[in-house]
């Protein structure tokens, strides 16, 4: 479960338990189907900040340099460059 999907089921269990307000549902419980919901996701945010939030640093991509154009080469071949910029 990644950061997202455990937000996600934060609001949404939140939104169940706190926003709805029901009289009489038969069969299940919207309340403690938010309070389940929040749980689940309390739990996929922790084991995301335990398990995989130190390997994410480790995999930021290091993108080469590009390589100069043709028109940067040609200006640092100058003498003029090499001079400090003086004409």
């Amino acid at each position: 479960m990644r950061i997202g999907a455990a937000l996600v089921l934060l609001a949404v269990g939140a939104i169940l338990r706190f926003a709805i307000a029901t009289t009489s549902t038969h069969g299940f419980n919207i309340q403690v189907i938010g309070d389940i919901l929040m749980i689940v996701g309390m739990l996929g945010l922790i084991l995301w900040l335990i398990v995989w939030a130190p390997w994410t640093r480790g995999r930021r991509p290091n993108y080469p340099s590009p390589p100069p154009d043709e028109e940067d080469v040609a200006y640092r071949q100058d003498p003029a460059y090499r001079r400090g910029g003086r004409y």
